[in-house]
């Protein structure tokens, strides 16, 4: 991951030591050569995946590709932040950093984690996960699709609901890779600290529509900017809606910034078909072929 930017650009390379410092961690070393279980820690994937996808965007941006509105999934929204505007890039890697430090502890004080749910029947999942569970054991995380939803919750909760949906044939039940129950009321004390942390952060207004996971509409109003980056630790992030909220744009391109190609299928899977162009932005080379781009 970013080992073209750690070869050629010293800006990226004092974002990652500026990470490092904040968490103890050779972020550096970690990216570049592992262990594995290092990288995927959240206190340091979280900083880590800001980084990159802040460097990446730097180097569109000197391309004279500037966005007209911005949105980010989840941990996402931290870059977002900083592609706006709101915050520097160096601010944007510190609030990642403490983000992930606290959702590293609060996940390793709770048996939970998630699960995205793949079906057609979409209503039908919903009320079996208000009849059956209540909101302290499991709670709808991510709406991505029409088609798929992502749950979090405690580990009996998330194994009780995928044998019911399998046994009423409703979908498939995947389990996520990730460390612990985001986006859930189980995040509640990280949520607390964050937000009382995020007091000496300075927000300003967007310079471009920022459109945020839990309303999946803008704001311009650093405090409630305050609030809504601290409240995505335990509510939802409406991606299906945040994405609807972009169509009518004509001649619409949608750039994925940062490692993976998630949102770019998340796109397609939102009915964003072949008119609107879709690039992802991964790597230097990628940079320079949609630079070249009418």
């Amino acid at each position: 991951m970013a080992a073209d930017l750690f070869k050629v650009d010293e800006y990226f390379r004092k974002l990652i030591r500026r990470a490092s410092e904040r968490t103890g961690s050779d972020l550096e070393k970690i990216c570049l050569r592992g262990p594995e279980r290092e990288l995927t820690r959240t206190k340091n994937l979280q900083p880590l995946l800001v980084c990159v996808s802040l460097g990446y965007l730097r180097h569109l941006t000197e391309k004279a590709i500037q966005p007209d509105e911005v949105l980010g999934h989840s941990l996402g929204e931290i870059s977002a932040l900083a592609a706006a505007g709101c915050v520097s890039f160096e601010t944007a890697v510190d609030i990642a950093a403490k983000r992930g430090e606290l959702m590293d502890a609060a996940a390793a004080r709770v048996q939970g984690g998630m699960i995205a749910v793949i079906s057609t029947e979409r209503e039908t999942v919903l009320q079996l996960l208000a009849q059956k569970f209540s909101h302290a054991q499991l709670v709808l995380a991510n709406d991505n699709t029409p088609n798929q939803i992502v749950l979090s919750g405690e580990t009996a909760a998330l194994e009780q609901f995928t044998a019911l949906v399998t046994a009423e044939k409703l979908g498939q039940c995947r389990r996520l890779t990730v460390a612990g129950p985001w986006h859930s009321p189980l995040m509640a004390q990280a949520q607390q600290e964050f937000s009382s942390w995020l007091e000496i952060i300075e927000f300003h207004p967007p310079k471009v529509p920022l459109i945020f996971n839990i309303t999946a509409a803008t704001e311009t109003d650093p405090q409630k900017i305050h609030q809504l980056i601290a409240r995505n630790l335990v509510e939802p992030v409406r991606w299906r809606a945040a994405m609807d909220s972009l169509r009518g744009a004509a001649k619409l391109a949608l750039f994925e910034i940062g490692p993976g190609r998630v949102l770019s299928g998340l796109a397609r899977a939102n009915d964003f078909g072949d008119d609107t162009k879709i690039f992802n932005i991964n790597n230097l080379r990628g940079v320079e072929m949609t630079a070249r781009l009418d």
